[in-house]
């Protein structure tokens, strides 16, 4: 993995959603496959990008990636933010 975009998280919504500074025209021509790592407070990882649509079971974390927005990290049917321990300020890296 030669490739990666460093970033913060700048926010957790009411969700437990982790939002990061890491803005659409920094991830936009990343690959959406599985060879594509996102790792959280550098212990925490996922694979691929997903959309908002995604078909991913529950508790599991992915990374989503929407138009004019930036990544956020996603605990499907649970909260991010409570499940890792992660908050405001925790390091973001996605790797390629």
């Amino acid at each position: 993995m030669a490739n990666r975009i460093q970033g913060t998280v700048v926010e957790v919504n009411g969700a437990g959603d982790l939002i990061t500074d890491i803005a659409e025209e920094k991830w936009v021509g990343i690959k959406r496959t599985f060879e594509t790592k996102i790792v959280v407070d550098d212990e925490h990882e996922t694979f691929g990008l997903f959309d908002s649509n995604h078909q991913q079971p529950p508790m599991t974390l992915i990374a989503i990636v929407e138009s004019n927005r930036p990544l956020r990290l996603h605990l499907v049917a649970d909260s991010a933010s409570a499940m890792l321990g992660v908050s405001k300020g925790a390091k973001v890296e996605i790797l390629w």
